[in-house]
């Protein structure tokens, strides 16, 4: 066993967590994921160091949480990644007991998926940039992340596409952008250059840089062609550098008008941001376009995962006849 990675700074074991996440690139919300559970994990076996345990330990733990917490295949995996984080990247561990715990097997389920009716109504009943943030989602089948965090320069109203970076997987592609949209995200652009250039004025920080850029290209963040499509209207101190900058638009605001819009619309499904994404793949199907083609436009790697939507289209064909309705015939 190797006393830890030779390359972190910190000697504080959740400040190693934090340093070699943000070394790999992960996102911040998978930094918090892993600290909390990290931290979590330390607490419940009364503060011991995680080099002084092992497999028992880790299992414990694990047990712990599917038996006394009930928690989800999708949490208990989150738990264990954590877990494997820790031994493997911030402490340099690799011994065969980790590739030996067994991760829950995850359930595939039927997503939640609105008829096209159903979109329409639940967007009527929105308004002001939600709604077109909303439309876009909708309308790209991008995930929430993706949208709030399009930049200037990867919205091509000439080839009427949008370029989205680094999404999940760390890989980029291209979606349509809706012919129908267009002049509202030239209004948005509008908007969003006012606001970047009122923040010139005042000599605020620039937007937050992904990765290295900000170190290669000092000045890079306070560019035009790297703003936010969608500026938070408020300013927020940034959590990894301390800094008081423009965040994106905040995602629980698009959350919440979703979830009014969808009550006043009087839909009972239990409708989320991602719901839109599923609507999408599944409207496409629907039109008859190609599997292949809507896995690219999610940005699937694998075509299996596409292929749940072909379960939402039988499920909504009901090509099969019932036996009842014999009898009600008869």
């Amino acid at each position: 066993m190797k006393a830890g990675n030779p390359h972190l700074t910190s000697n504080r074991l959740l400040d190693q967590v934090r340093e070699r996440a943000r070394y790999l690139h992960y996102s911040l919300a998978t930094e918090k994921a892993y600290l909390y559970w990290v931290r979590f994990f330390v607490r419940w076996h009364g503060l011991r160091h995680p080099r002084d345990m092992a497999a028992s330990e880790v299992e414990a733990f694990l047990s712990m949480l599917a038996t006394e917490r009930r928690v989800s295949a999708s949490t208990h995996n989150q738990a264990l990644s954590a877990l494997l984080f820790l031994y493997r990247e911030v402490l340099a561990v690799d011994l065969p007991w980790l590739t030996s715990i067994t991760r829950p097997s995850s359930v595939k389920r039927i997503p939640c998926v609105l008829t096209k009716d159903e979109v329409a109504a639940v967007l009527a009943h929105m308004d002001g940039i939600t709604a077109l943030l909303a439309r876009l989602l909708y309308g790209t089948g991008m995930r929430l992340m993706e949208g709030v965090r399009l930049r200037i320069k990867d919205v091509d109203f000439d080839r009427h596409v949008i370029i989205v970076r680094e999404a999940k997987g760390n890989k980029d592609r291209v979606v349509m952008m809706p012919r129908s949209l267009a002049p509202a995200l030239r209004l948005q652009l509008l908007a969003a250059r006012a606001q970047w250039e009122a923040d010139r004025q005042a000599q605020r920080s620039g937007v937050e840089l992904p990765h290295a850029l900000h170190a290669k290209y000092p000045k890079a963040g306070q560019t035009w062609a790297w703003f936010w499509l969608f500026p938070s209207p408020t300013l927020s101190v940034d959590p990894r550098s301390g800094i008081e900058r423009r965040h994106h638009l905040f995602e629980e605001r698009l959350q919440r008008g979703l979830k009014r819009a969808t009550v006043l619309a009087g839909i009972a499904k239990p409708v989320s941001v991602h719901t839109l994404r599923h609507s999408f793949a599944t409207h496409l199907l629907q039109a008859g376009t190609d599997i292949r083609t809507v896995q690219e436009l999610l940005g699937h790697s694998d075509v299996s995962t596409t292929m749940i939507y072909t379960h939402v289209l039988k499920a909504a064909a009901g090509g099969t006849t019932s036996p009842l309705d014999a009898l009600v015939r008869i």
